[in-house]
């Protein structure tokens, strides 16, 4: 059964590539273009993986990674963060006390972030 990985980012053209590279390795995925429309869809679906755009108008990436911690129902699930922010040794520690697993720069390699995918969902 393939994997179902969350692509959570306001960016249409983003949402669309990431989409397609990982349909390409199999993978099935779900997109949603902010953060309080991927916790609406966390109602219904619970994927393997979610990654997630720090940078979003409204709801931040950080915030939407907070609030999907407070639901017990959503609280294990595994988060990446797509960003453009390159993370001080600081930020590091703030995602490790989110449970937030990689974090992927963009512009990206999509080689590289098919292999951080894979490598998030075996952790």
């Amino acid at each position: 059964m393939a994997k179902k990985i969350m692509v959570v980012d306001d960016e249409e053209s983003l949402r669309e590539l990431v989409k397609v590279i990982l349909e390409q390795e199999g993978f099935e995925v779900i997109t949603a273009k902010s953060g309080q429309e991927c916790l609406d869809k966390l109602k219904e679906v619970k994927p393997d993986l979610i990654l997630l755009d720090m940078m979003m108008p409204g709801m931040s990436g950080r915030e939407t990674c907070e609030r999907i911690r407070e639901n017990p129902e959503t609280k294990d699930l595994r988060v990446v963060f797509l960003t453009v922010a390159r993370f001080s040794e600081v930020g590091k520690d703030i995602l490790s006390k989110m449970n937030v697993l990689d974090y992927i720069t963009k512009p990206f390699d999509n080689e590289d972030l098919v292999k951080r995918v894979k490598r998030a969902l075996e952790s």
